[in-house]
């Protein structure tokens, strides 16, 4: 699509050489000023962001998504890939064969042995499509019929910041936007007192996985910063700075931005800078959420069946459990994005107890947020979205005779990701992998065809959502990505 002129770049074609020069003479120095200022100072008020015109490009299926992101790898060996064969080929290795050159991780690439070790735990059927899944996951088992397993996932990235990476903004490289910065930036807002785009964070209770989640999973990239996803912490307060100091009223603090407006607005005819919109859409959200986000949070309206159903663990601050169940106040609330980012998978030599703990922290809480959304009617344009940078391998990393000392190491190649809501086809399961869980035999599904199959969801044409920077028209999927027409209902 055809973008706008850039208001900034459309300002500087038009500066003088006189003006120029005036300009310069107080340009460093403004510069070193303003480094000394405190940057808070800066606000006033904005309009709610609108969609860009023409979209969405065709009827949406979705207006809201819910990623429930997995950091680490879930090994989709041991919780939703029943291969039983497995059992009768236990520590004999993976034919090479069959590892042909598939590009594993610098930590067992170089194995004189590769052991097949096969699923932890027995698997059982569920629901009316049969599914077979891990007895680690009965919550997961319960909603079987209303998720869509895609089983042909597969990545390029090896390692972890990479892979997050990839599928958050469709490159292994930092710097360009992320799914919900896209999303916003295409759909706009939803909502007049919260960010359009909100991001939580969690861990495993034990603190076991070492992955850390950095702010680049939610940026912006080259789009404006007013499209980035706002992180709410899980201890104090949510968002920093949200509360007024001593001595500051509302109605005061009110008048201050009022005043401020107006320069801003002056300093924005004056120069065009995109940022300086984004510094007054994002000081006008503040003050909204100083209303809003306190009832949000507070979670003493919920009936205690509510609470019940998403576990134990939803009362405990940070939690997985208690994350989910903000999501869905979020979303009724209407913000379009929310981005739960979970870490505790990365079991390189805990598998053998860890992965029990962590499907006791995520399987009950992730299929009630499920629940709960169709319960209230939510749930059909809602996309939950359950997915991770990339699975596990089949064969063991490690001593296998050691019960504390052994896991699996990452493995790009036909991983397991799930969806429920949203335009998700329920109760289907795309794609395969071979008998040993190692190579995609049916239909593969790579990060770019998902993220154009999301986007497809939101009503957005992935080759129609572009932003010129630096001469070149970017998008999500950049030159890459398919529609997959198997996984809509």
């Amino acid at each position: 699509m055809i973008e706008p002129m850039n208001p900034f770049l459309h300002h500087q074609q038009q500066v003088t050489r006189r003006q120029f020069f005036g300009k310069s003479a107080t340009g460093i120095g403004t510069v070193a000023l303003a480094s000394l200022l405190n940057e808070n100072l800066f606000a006033s008020a904005s309009s709610n962001m609108a969609a860009l015109p023409g979209l969405p490009h065709f009827a949406a299926t979705a207006k809201n998504v819910i990623l429930l992101w997995q950091g680490g790898g879930p090994s989709q060996v041991d919780l939703f890939q029943h291969k039983p064969n497995l059992e009768k080929l236990r520590y004999q290795d993976v034919p090479a064969s069959v590892r042909g050159n598939t590009r594993l991780s610098t930590m067992t690439a170089k194995q004189a042995k590769f052991p097949i070790l096969p699923a932890l735990k027995p698997f059982k059927q569920f629901g009316k499509s049969g599914r077979w899944l891990s007895e680690l996951l009965p919550h997961t088992g319960a909603i079987a019929d209303e998720i869509c397993f895609i089983d042909s996932m597969f990545t390029e990235a090896v390692n972890h910041a990479p892979g997050v990476t990839f599928f958050l903004t469709g490159s292994q490289i930092p710097g360009r936007p992320s799914f919900g910065s896209w999303g916003t930036y295409g759909l706009g807002s939803l909502s007049q007192d919260l960010p359009s785009f909100v991001v939580m964070t969690s861990s495993d209770a034990g603190k076991t996985c070492g992955q850390l989640f950095f702010d680049y999973y939610w940026g912006s990239g080259f789009l404006p910063s007013k499209y980035q996803g706002v992180r709410f912490r899980s201890e104090a307060d949510p968002v920093l700075y949200l509360n007024n100091p001593a001595g500051i009223s509302r109605s005061l603090r009110r008048s201050a931005l009022d005043d401020i407006a107006a320069l801003n607005s002056h300093h924005m005819q004056s120069y065009g800078d995109p940022e300086i919109d984004s510094r007054i859409a994002q000081y006008e959200m503040a003050y909204r959420m100083q209303m809003s986000v306190p009832e949000l949070t507070d979670l003493s309206n919920e009936k205690a069946e509510v609470l019940e159903m998403y576990g134990p663990d939803v009362n405990r601050n940070g939690s997985f459990a208690r994350n989910c169940l903000l999501a869905r106040k979020l979303v009724e609330r209407g913000v379009r994005f929310v981005q739960l980012m979970h870490a505790g998978w990365d079991q390189h030599n805990n598998l053998n107890y860890q992965l029990e703990n962590q499907c006791k922290d995520t399987d009950q809480p992730a299929a009630a947020l499920v629940r709960d959304l169709k319960q209230r009617g939510l749930l059909d344009d809602t996309i939950v979205l359950w997915v991770s940078e990339f699975g596990r391998t089949v064969f063991v990393q490690g001593d296998v005779n050691n019960p504390k000392g052994h896991g699996r190491d990452h493995f790009g190649v036909g991983f397991t990701i799930w969806g429920a809501g949203g335009g998700f086809k329920p109760g289907h399961s795309h794609g395969e992998t071979d008998e040993f869980a190692y190579h995609v035999s049916k239909d593969p599904v790579h990060v770019h065809d998902m993220q154009a199959t999301l986007l497809h969801m939101l009503g957005i044409n992935h080759e129609k959502l572009t932003y010129r920077y630096q001469g070149r028209d970017f998008r999500l999927t950049d030159v890459h990505g398919k529609l997959v027409t198997a996984l809509l209902g």
